[in-house]
């Protein structure tokens, strides 16, 4: 209750019993309590007669989804159309940032699994280590330095 804790809650209630006193209090909380009811009504009916303007293609609209982390949340992250949840998945940063740090650093990266029996691999991987001039149609190699 906004971040309102007992002992000043507590204060707050000696404090107006102090500064309106005991016979007007009652009236006062009365009012306050009356004046809350009525805006929440006025915003309710407000928000009725944006709902009926809108039409029925807008029945299930919702004021909340007007926050733009609701929006997001509501059309982007829950539904998964877009196939986000399988590409985000995808991504294994941990591993590709460790051959990188392997290569780096100058050590062997671990390989990922057996080689396929009997095939040539197909995927020509660039020699990372390699020093000395570069070929025709080679891709040249991983400099640490200028990056």
């Amino acid at each position: 209750m906004l971040d309102i804790g007992l002992p000043e809650l507590i204060a707050l209630v000696v404090l107006a019993l102090l500064i309106f006193g005991p016979d007007k209090l009652p009236k006062m909380i009365q009012d306050v309590s009356r004046t809350l009811r009525k805006l929440r009504q006025f915003s309710e009916s407000a928000k009725e007669d944006i709902r009926s303007e809108l039409g029925p293609e807008f029945k299930d609209f919702e004021f909340e989804d007007l926050n733009p982390r609701t929006f997001v949340r509501k059309h982007v992250l829950d539904k998964d159309e877009l196939g986000l949840k399988e590409i985000r998945n995808g991504f294994d940063f941990r591993s590709e940032m460790a051959d990188v740090a392997d290569v780096v650093h100058g050590r062997d990266p671990e390989p990922a699994g057996p080689p396929s029996s009997g095939g040539p691999d197909l995927v020509k991987k660039p020699d990372l280590l390699k020093k000395g001039p570069v070929q025709p149609g080679e891709r040249p190699p991983f400099d640490s330095d200028a990056t």
